[in-house]
């Protein structure tokens, strides 16, 4: 069976004659390979407000920005310049504000600010800086402190420290109510966590950046969530258990006075909001729920305009479905009942009684588009068949944008119109916006060949599902080297029914890569998302245990293929995915040859408590999961060929975790190679001093030289000078 299932994949397909070979510079420099842009409904800018040539700064010269907000009366525009990155999700900016009526320009404040946005009526101006929070009124251009306390590494205001940003997935830590009367925000009181410190190589003596992040097991922000009345200039406190606890989000509910103050503790397996009174603090539960596992924060929370009623997303049931609850708490209903995980709300129409949301449906690898009743009676599936949909509605809910793609075949865009006459809600194709026929041409131009979605087992009895793209010169008599790609991360989904799957720009890369004679496979390994939450929580505890089995279990299986290098069997992976490349080429020494771990995890001690936590718990609870799959534990195994990259200014997954790395191979006497970038993050891009090439080709040229055979042509990659070097 296992034969026959690979004669069929390397049966004839969609191939197109190669005529010019993917360079380095066609993904990242030349975007060759883009796609048509349709702007969506929310995209139409309110650029009629002003003109360029009106925005200038105090000296009188024009300003070139970023971005600009509107307020909601289009009245006043927000622009922010000279923006500055600090972490993933944030930074700071010189901001100024725009009066439509005079057609004049001043600066908000002197300094760099954070987070500056309208109240509703737009008649203030709240935003962050030297982590304080400060209001800014339109009318009269005062501005006033709602906070005093903030200062670099000790208190913030209405800001996230770092490990909110990066795990909880947001930075603004304030929020208007809906009338703009309050305005909520969050106080991290950061005096107990431990600083860490990297090297800024900038001058002849460089800089030492020191930060606040909380490792596993180690103490966090003290965090408290204030409530200010705008009129009265009175903050108030939302009460609610302390202890060693997390707020992952405070959201407003319809009514001007109620803010629900999500509550979580440390273990993440106990989830309550808390419904506040905005004038007293005072808090009943609304809501709450435990899993033996752990709960995923996410948006999908909305208070419907009614106020009677909270739509929301769960695990609890074994699949992530929605769920309808009335405000007293008194009655629920189970919207969504598939046995599928559904993906993404698209939509709420109150109006008509209905939510627009997509599923992974029919398979875990594909996206689809539902529409049911907020009674849970009635559900039509609106697209369908294989392939991933992408959806917008429009806000009147009659019409949306499908832009819909398979894994070989590019985004075609769509406008349908949407039908309803009583329970029964229909879609009919309005409109064809775009089909992307150049992208088809230059595809066809590059001799893209089809990647092919495979089911591979794995030691337990479960199926993984996966991709494969093989070798362009593919020659059935010839063996060729494999270069597993993962990332395999708690919730991830790297092998999907969609074009450009694993990454627009790294796809690109890994078909470059089987144009020079690669087999390349992609395997969703236990614990990646879209299959349930039984197999997505598997792997609690014991995070990289089942995934790299996994992983070997698909390499045994490649193996074993007719046309298949069994000596060049390699791993290249990013962060968690650097993490499974270091875990193939020490546990799976026996199959995998080779490995590339850029940025890698190499003990979960070494990262931040929230996202370890979840899934391992403390290191002081847990010890053997934290250290029986480690890599930096089991170096000695390895007898291939490992290239570890990071940056040096990883504020995520620092540089320590490689500097420990490479003093654990050095003591075991292992020889490995390493790159470092200085000054990077964890993306380790730059197209302006080059970075994002430059890792390509050093990744690509060793891959070339470390894991070819004789059927890969392993010409170096790079400019003429590097490649006369032997780069």
């Amino acid at each position: 069976m296992r034969r026959m299932l690979w004669a069929a994949l390397l049966l004839p397909v969609l191939t197109y004659a190669q005529t010019k070979p993917i360079t380095l510079e066609d993904i990242f420099k030349k975007n060759t390979f883009r796609g048509e842009q349709v702007a969506g409904f929310e995209e139409e800018r309110t650029n009629d407000l002003f003109k360029e040539s009106d925005i200038k700064d105090e000296s009188g010269r024009r300003l070139t920005f970023s971005d600009f907000t509107a307020s909601q009366d289009k009245k006043h525009v927000l622009f922010s310049t000279e923006n500055e990155p600090i972490y993933r999700r944030s930074s700071k900016a010189t901001v100024y504000i725009y009066d439509a009526t005079t057609r004049k320009t001043s600066r908000l404040t002197n300094g760099k600010v954070l987070h500056a946005s309208f109240s509703p009526d737009g008649s203030k101006v709240a935003y962050v800086l030297n982590n304080n929070l400060y209001l800014y009124d339109v009318h009269t251009a005062q501005t006033r402190a709602i906070t005093k306390d903030g200062k670099w590494n000790f208190v913030i205001n209405g800001n996230a420290d770092w490990v909110y940003e990066e795990e909880f997935g947001f930075s603004q830590a304030y929020q208007w109510s809906p009338n703009g009367a309050y305005l909520a925000f969050y106080k991290f009181d950061e005096s107990r966590v431990k600083e860490y410190n990297f090297t800024v190589f900038d001058d002849r003596y460089n800089k030492d950046y020191r930060y606040k992040y909380p490792k596993a097991g180690d103490s966090n922000s003290t965090v408290s969530i204030h409530i200010y009345d705008v009129a009265k200039g009175k903050t108030v406190s939302a009460q609610f258990p302390k202890g060693d606890i997390y707020i992952p989000r405070i959201k407003w509910t319809q009514s001007e006075n109620k803010l629900v103050v999500f509550w979580m503790n440390r273990l993440q397996n106990n989830l309550r909001l808390l419904l506040t009174d905005a004038a007293t603090g005072k808090a009943s539960t609304l809501y709450e729920e435990k899993n033996k596992w752990y709960v995923d924060i996410n948006d999908d929370w909305q208070f419907l305009k009614d106020g009677r009623h909270l739509l929301y997303g769960s695990e609890k049931n074994g699949w992530y479905r929605l769920y309808l609850q009335s405000m007293d708490g008194k009655q629920s209903v189970e919207l969504t009942r598939q046995a599928a995980d559904v993906t993404e709300i698209v939509g709420v129409d109150e109006k008509a009684g209905l939510v627009y949301y997509t599923v992974a449906y029919p398979t875990p690898l594909d996206r689809n588009l539902f529409v049911t009743d907020l009674e849970g009676k009635h559900t039509t599936q609106l697209t369908s068949g294989p392939g991933w949909h992408r959806v917008e509605m429009n806000a009147g809910f009659t019409q949306f944008i499908d832009r819909y793609s398979t894994l070989n075949m590019p985004e075609t865009v769509t406008r349908f119109n949407l039908r309803k006459v009583g329970d029964i809600v229909t879609a009919t194709e309005a409109k064809k916006l775009a089909d992307n026929a150049r992208l088809n041409a230059t595809a066809a131009a590059y001799g893209f060949t089809n990647f092919q979605l495979i089911r591979v087992p794995n030691r337990y009895g479960d199926t993984l599902n996966g991709m494969l793209l093989r070798p362009s010169n593919f020659d059935a008599s010839k063996k060729y080297p494999v270069l597993f790609y993962t990332y395999g991360g708690p919730g991830d989904q790297q092998a999907v029914n969609r074009f450009g799957a694993a990454s627009a720009n790294r796809n690109l890369w890994l078909r470059m890569l089987a144009q020079r004679g690669f087999f390349v496979v992609c395997i969703d390994n236990t614990g990646t998302g879209s299959r349930g939450e039984a197999f997505k929580k598997k792997t609690y505890l014991q995070l990289g245990k089942y995934e790299i089995e996994d992983q070997i279990d698909a390499a045994k299986w490649m193996r074993q293929q007719a046309n298949v290098d069994p000596k060049n069997i390699g791993h290249w992976g990013w962060s968690f995915g650097g993490f499974m490349s270091s875990l193939a080429i020490t546990k799976g020494a026996d199959v995998f040859t080779a490995a590339v771990a850029v940025a890698p995890v190499t003990s979960w001690r070494y990262y931040d408590n929230i996202y370890t936590e979840r899934f391992l718990r403390t290191p002081q609870e847990n010890p053997k999961g934290y250290d029986e799959n480690s890599p930096i534990n089991f170096v000695d195994k390895i007898r291939g060929k490992y290239l570890l990259i990071h940056g040096t200014a990883d504020d995520n997954v620092h540089f320590q975790n490689s500097t420990q790395m490479v003093t654990a191979l050095v003591k075991a006497n292992v020889n490995f190679e390493t790159m470092y970038y200085p000054n990077k993050n964890h993306g380790i891009r730059g197209e302006g001093d080059n970075t994002t090439l430059h890792l390509y080709a050093k990744m690509t040229n060793w891959i070339l030289q470390n894991l070819g055979n004789e059927n890969v042509d392993r010409t170096p990659v790079g400019n003429s000078i590097n490649e006369q070097k032997g780069f």
